[in-house]
């Protein structure tokens, strides 16, 4: 049997690599999609808009695009860009749903827009959105200091909007997933663990910073005149949460993900990082989070 997500997207498994700038790449997109789940490339970089041709000579299974409204809003362009590497779903993010949900429509294409509120839930069920992604505040990169936790944030919009759902925020193994279709979705999207597997192209020192991480390894950085983020608590993000002045948030974050240096930026992770002990393959990652939801609701069903 497949439920509204499987089906909508065509995959085996409704588990979706989160689009991280940079580092959802061709690669770690085909070998999610290669084991049944849904490979996501994102577009704000060159490389990433390359990859959408050149993922598929990896790959004949559907790969997904990731388009961030506000990077997009002044250049319709993109959705012929689309188009014309045969993307079929597109993730929108970071932006009024309403800007591109229709053109992307027109092409032929799906739409799934990431969402952190039950306003913005609404606002994309308004805009004619396929389904949606809930995203609680402890989940990795861009964030709101107002944001609810996925605990709370999805069953409130799986009880107020009639759209299949996607979670993401906090969800690693299937446990998480299972949690996450008692709360409404019938999907996952994972960030922080997709990132700390074999085939992400980051930094080992990077993938072991989050294999080391605690329950406080992580901190949201509001700095005036930046968006907030949730990112690892290096020593570069603890001086900045310090308000150190002479710390810039940003920094070269490409030498960070790629080159290793965890003092040259800030590393955008979940706060799930905590509970992520090793660095397998995704096809064990995408296997074992949703094949094994099953028994793991058994031995709930024991305890009570």
């Amino acid at each position: 049997m497949t439920n509204r997500i499987q089906a909508l997207l065509g995959i085996q498994y409704p588990v979706v690599q989160a689009p991280m700038t940079y580092i959802a790449r061709a690669e770690l997109a085909a070998a999610v999609s290669q084991a049944g789940g849904l490979g996501v490339i994102e577009t704000l970089t060159p490389e990433g808009r390359a990859d959408l041709r050149r993922v598929r000579e990896l790959t004949d299974k559907p790969v997904a695009a990731n388009l961030m409204i506000q990077g997009w809003k002044k250049d319709p362009s993109i959705v012929d860009t689309l188009a014309e590497a045969g993307v079929r779903h597109v993730f929108t993010s970071a932006g009024d749903p309403a800007l591109f949900t229709k053109p992307l429509h027109d092409a032929g294409m799906t739409v799934v827009h990431v969402v952190g509120s039950l306003k913005g839930a609404r606002k994309a069920a308004d805009a004619g959105v396929d389904a949606l992604v809930v995203e609680g505040v402890e989940g990795g990169g861009f964030k709101s200091l107002l944001g609810a936790s996925t605990m709370v944030l999805l069953p409130l919009v799986a009880e107020n909007v009639d759209l299949p759902i996607i979670a993401a925020g906090g969800i690693c193994d299937a446990r998480s997933a299972a949690a996450s279709v008692v709360l409404g979705a019938e999907g996952v999207q994972m960030g922080t663990r997709m990132l700390a597997s074999q085939e992400s192209a980051v930094h080992t020192n990077f993938k072991d910073a989050i294999v080391a991480a605690n329950d406080a390894g992580t901190v949201l950085l509001d700095v005036p005149g930046n968006p907030t983020m949730r990112v690892l608590r290096t020593g570069l993000a603890t001086r900045i949460a310090a308000h150190d002045s002479d710390s810039q948030l940003l920094g070269k974050i490409t030498e960070l993900y790629f080159g290793g240096d965890m003092e040259a930026s800030v590393a955008n992770t979940g706060q799930v990082s905590c509970r992520i002990v090793d660095l397998p393959p995704v096809a064990e990652i995408i296997r074992r989070t949703w094949g094994d939801i099953d028994a793991v609701l058994a031995a709930a069903r024991a305890r009570v």
